[in-house]
Formats: structure tokens, sequence, C-alpha cells
């Protein structure tokens, strides 16, 4: 309340010293004629003011923020690939049932445009993979995610991952998994409803996982193409990937 009164006041400040000058120059030469002249021509102005200032200027300047976050944001889930990423995908890619299909569908190769990354990103968001707990050692996933458990967190705490709630969805769907598979003395021997748990919790982080590791390819291919002729050779999902050329 006070600070829309002091707002208030200014307002009625400025144009009180508005109507005294304008009066001055009456006083001083004696022309209504001239005075209504320029004011006329000067309100008629602000409106083209606004549209230059408030919505082109503005609109300009606020894509060019995004395009600053946007970086920002892809530097971090770089980051993240590099340090958790890929070697995530390939352990959760032991438990998945239909992995075949998995490696057919995330063939991608060095010549691919944006409209198939577009196909593939909707296809994995409609994707029903079934995961099994049992296929792979529990131990293993449980001890690379504690360990890597810090890292994610300082991520997480970074503000600029405010503007990408799924990027976040990910980070908290892995400590989720990791707090359950921490909180289980013995990951050989559990109850047939721990395992169709775990599997439900490793299914979430694993389409997360290829969803965000598709937007990334995608970023790489048109920004950093030197960084996409790596991650391409080094597909964590297809077994068979060669970093080396053929």
């Amino acid at each position: 309340m006070k600070k829309f009164r002091w707002q208030l006041l200014l307002g009625l400040a400025l144009v009180l010293l508005s109507a005294g000058v304008y009066f001055l120059h009456y006083l001083i030469f004696n022309d209504v004629h001239h005075i209504f002249i320029y004011l006329l021509g000067d309100i008629a102005f602000v409106f083209l003011e606004v549209l230059l200032v408030t919505i082109i200027l503005d609109r300009l300047l606020h894509e060019q923020e995004k395009q600053r976050l946007r970086k920002k944001l892809n530097m971090i889930i770089g980051s993240f690939f590099s340090e958790v990423g890929y070697r995530l995908l390939k352990m959760l890619a032991q438990y998945d049932l239909k992995s075949d299909q998995m490696q057919e569908c995330m063939t991608i190769s060095s010549d691919w445009g944006d409209s198939k990354f577009t196909d593939l990103y909707r296809k994995l968001k409609d994707y029903s993979c079934h995961m099994d707990s049992r296929q792979h050692d529990l131990k293993e996933l449980r001890d690379f995610l504690v360990l890597e458990r810090v890292f994610m967190l300082n991520l997480l705490q970074n503000p600029n991952l405010l503007e990408h709630e799924t990027f976040t969805d990910l980070l908290w769907a892995a400590f989720h998994l990791t707090e359950e598979l921490a909180a289980r003395s013995d990951l050989a021997q559990l109850n047939p409803p721990d395992y169709d748990h775990l599997s439900g919790d490793i299914k979430r982080v694993y389409l997360l996982l290829l969803q965000h590791w598709v937007l990334y390819l995608r970023h790489l291919k048109t920004v950093y193409p030197y960084l996409y002729s790596l991650a391409v050779r080094s597909n964590p999902v297809n077994p068979n990937s060669k970093v080396e050329f053929a």
C-alpha cells in the first residue's frame, strides 16, 4: 500500500511539473496554438513508443534471455549425462525386457534431422516398456546411485533448473530410486512386491532418462556437432555401439 501511494504521489508531482512548464511557456511566449501542436504530437508518439519499447524490444530481449537460459540448462544437462546419465542409461537398459525393441528404436545416426528427433521423442512419451528388477544386480545400481548422489544434489540446487521442471522430475525420480535401493539391507533376497515396486521406480527413471537424452542429442546436433558425433557412437542403449570409427 505504501509503495502504491509513493508511486501515486510521484505521478501526480510529474504531471504538475509538466503543467507548470507548459504554463511557463505560455507566460513567456503567449502562444497556446504552438503548445497544443507539440502536446498532441508528443501524445501521438507515445503509442508508437509503447509499441517499440514494450512489445518489440521487450520481446527481443526476452527471447535473448530465453536463449541464454536454454544454453545454461543444456550445459547442466550435458554435465549430468557425462557424469551420470550415460552409465545410468546403460545400467537401466539391462532391466528392460523389451531391450531389443528399444535398441531398434534408439538406433540414431549422424544424419538425423530435427523431425526424426521429434518423432522419437513422441514415441518415447507413449512407449510402454516392461522393466524387471530381477534381471540384473540391484546392488551395482544402488552403489552407483549412492556414489553419484552428491553430484545430482548439487545439480538440483542450481537455480537455473527452476525453469526446467521435466529435468528436475528426472533428478527427483533418480533420488527416489536411490533411497528405495539404499533402504533395503539385502537386495539379493527381496519379496515379490519389493521387486515389483523397484521395477516401477526403475521404469520411471529409465523413460525420463531416454526422453531427455533424445532432447539433449537434438541440441548437440544443432550446436555442437562434434559432441553429437561422439554421443551417437557411444550410444548407451545399444550394446553393439563402438566409439571407434569402422
